[in-house]
């Protein structure tokens, strides 16, 4: 018996096409929902109505953190309560432990990456988190905390695998006297960091917390939207920040600005001369440009500042990465008007704070996963699928049995 698959509409051709003719690549220009967490503007970033400026030059992370997750400005004792339900909350379950011990050959052969071990480390808080299927509000509220608190540590840990070292506060998450940004770097590295070190990690988890539908944000929503759960969510973020296209970018720079500088330490050709080989070449230049910015991304200027004050504070050898950062910026601007996005400076800004390359992307989680959460919670709170239409272009209709 033979079957006959019904013909296209009028109508149904005329959706597709319509559909078609509507298509964003990469849904640029389109508006997926709305959000009470975030603006990214041409003028200005605001996180719940607050300038980006504005925080970084008086806001804490935590305070920023509390901003994103509740939606107000904390009294001194909601402060007080949160960062305390943060320190409480620092130390990492014996299972998690247990798999960061067993990654260093993982990370040494190369199979695996520290956003990786990240990822895997966060889905598994998941399994052991009591919390973990309830989509409630205050659920979700509970979780947020334990994951902001947490992610540090993992990198803390797995930096101390890393280094061969034994683990730095594993039975407490560090030390609890210390903020959030200033246990990041003590978990890392088991000395305690400067108050100028401190701060600016502070300040460039701020600059990193929010940035409203961005790709891993998207993400996250897009799983929550399912009714999945906050864990899952937000390893999904992880696995999108990973990319080079967007949270690996601060990686990529600086590894662009290393090629660079070899490149003219050995007398190859001046900066510029690298740079036109590139354009010629058609190479990707990471940390350049934005989707949404257009003028410029506001909190690249913020984070050159702090870091260029660190560099000279360090001396000559540190400087010349900004000399080398600030030349290539200039060049890009006169041969592409294309302005540095926040990835350019902070990839040189940790690096003469002295962070391992491999870690910039790990702490762009510990950053994000403020923001991500307070997505998810608002996701669960006023939830709709998210399911959009894609024009179709394979072949048209054909029979099996021709």
């Amino acid at each position: 018996m033979t079957t006959t698959a019904p013909t296209p509409t009028a109508a149904s051709a005329a959706a597709v096409s319509a559909n078609a003719a509507a298509l964003a690549r990469g849904l640029e220009g389109l508006v997926a929902g709305e959000t009470s967490i975030c603006s990214v503007e041409q003028g200005g970033l605001l996180y719940r109505g607050y300038e980006i400026h504005d925080l970084a030059a008086n806001a804490t992370f935590e305070e920023v953190a509390f901003v994103l997750l509740v939606g107000h400005k904390p009294s001194a004792l909601e402060l007080k309560t949160f960062k305390a339900e943060l320190v409480a909350e620092r130390a990492l379950p014996t299972s998690v432990i247990n798999f960061l011990k067993t990654t260093g050959p993982m990370l040494k052969a190369g199979t695996a990456v520290p956003m990786d071990i990240c990822r895997t480390a966060v889905s598994m808080l998941g399994h052991v988190d009591p919390d973990c299927q309830d989509n409630s509000s205050a659920a979700n509220h509970r979780k947020a905390r334990r994951l902001i608190a947490k992610v540090p540590t993992i990198i803390g840990h797995m930096q101390n695998v890393i280094d061969g070292r034994d683990l730095v506060g594993h039975e407490s998450g560090g030390d609890p006297t210390l903020d959030h940004a200033a246990n990041l770097l003590y978990m890392m590295s088991g000395q305690k960091p400067s108050a100028e070190f401190a701060r600016v990690i502070d300040v460039s988890l701020i600059l990193y917390a929010e940035h409203d539908f961005n790709a891993s944000t998207f993400t996250t929503r897009v799983i929550a939207a399912t009714l999945s759960d906050m864990h899952g969510a937000v390893t999904g973020g992880i696995a999108a920040l990973k990319g080079p296209l967007h949270g690996g970018a601060n990686e990529a720079a600086m590894e662009m600005l290393k090629e660079i500088r070899v490149y003219i330490e050995a007398g190859k050709g001046s900066i510029n001369e690298f740079m036109q080989n590139a354009y010629a070449e058609k190479r990707k230049l990471m940390g350049f440009g934005h989707r949404v910015y257009k003028n410029g991304d506001h909190r690249a200027p913020i984070l050159h500042t702090l870091g260029r004050a660190i560099a000279q504070s360090k001396g000559f050898d540190s400087l010349k990465w900004f000399e080398i950062g600030e030349e290539v910026q200039k060049i890009m601007l006169r041969d592409k008007n294309i302005y540095p996005n926040v990835d350019f400076p902070c990839g040189m800004t940790y690096y003469v704070m002295g962070i391992p390359v491999p870690q910039y992307t790990p702490i762009f989680v510990a950053a994000r996963m403020s923001g991500w959460c307070a997505h998810i919670i608002e996701q669960h709170a006023n939830n709709r699928l998210i399911r959009p239409l894609s024009a179709y272009t394979g072949p048209a209709h054909r029979l099996w049995n021709a």
